[in-house]
């Protein structure tokens, strides 16, 4: 065994020191662009059986470590695949990317899947809210969940305590509609999270009914 070949065999398997970097890096940039992943998802749907932005956030982020080492070879370039296994030799560096590009993979389809849930739960809540309307005109709370809202020129009630006077402000079952579904989907475009619904008094003291979100901080006036 050469000298190169033994140098090679005391650092196989070892762990290379900017994995944890590199790994978290790509971590933060993939949940960061979590709202243009889900963009490209709508745009292809399910079309596409491979990562959506996997390799971008790794090339970005391998090149910003390049940038602060300058012994890390170039990746995604011509022969820069050669190029990376000829020099990664020593520490299993391959398997490491190889890894770290199975848990983007895998964090991408996460988000998806947490996108569908909220797109179930968006369909389901409207199913509910809307149920019955064309007939009755009549909608349900959104906060209870069960009694049906009653709209009328001067007010909107319910009696799990739900009070709004809208004297002169023209809203109808078709107008409160339109507002309920216009904030959840306006949430729904940066957090997958379900709002919550909740009566909260203005600055005059007079009760609006709010759409909330804990995880976002999201917060707007439905009605």
């Amino acid at each position: 065994m050469d000298a190169l070949q033994r140098h090679r065999s005391l650092y196989k398997g070892t762990t290379p020191p900017w994995k944890e970097t590199y790994r978290k890096r790509c971590v933060e940039r993939l949940k960061n662009s979590r709202s243009r992943l889900l963009e490209k998802y709508r745009q292809l749907g399910d079309t596409t059986k491979s990562s959506l932005l996997v390799q971008e956030v790794m090339e970005m982020e391998w090149s910003a470590l390049q940038s602060a080492n300058q012994r890390l070879p170039s990746l995604w370039k011509k022969d820069g695949v050669s190029e990376m296994y000829r020099d990664m030799q020593e520490y299993d560096e391959l398997a490491v990317l190889e890894e770290i590009q199975q848990e983007l993979v895998s964090q991408e389809l996460a988000i998806i899947e947490e996108y569908h849930k909220s797109l179930q739960y968006e369909e389901k809540y409207f199913d509910s809210v809307v149920d019955g309307m064309e007939e009755e005109e009549k909608l349900i709370c959104p906060i209870c969940h069960v009694n049906n809202l009653t709209v009328t020129s001067h007010f909107t009630s319910c009696p799990c305590g739900l009070y709004i006077k809208t004297v002169g402000r023209n809203i109808t079952a078709d107008v409160l509609k339109h507002q309920l579904e216009m904030r959840v989907t306006e949430h729904l475009e940066d957090c997958l999270q379900n709002p919550i619904f909740s009566v909260a008094s203005n600055v005059d003291g007079a009760p609006n009914l709010m759409i909330s979100c804990k995880v976002c901080d999201y917060l707007a006036i439905v009605l």
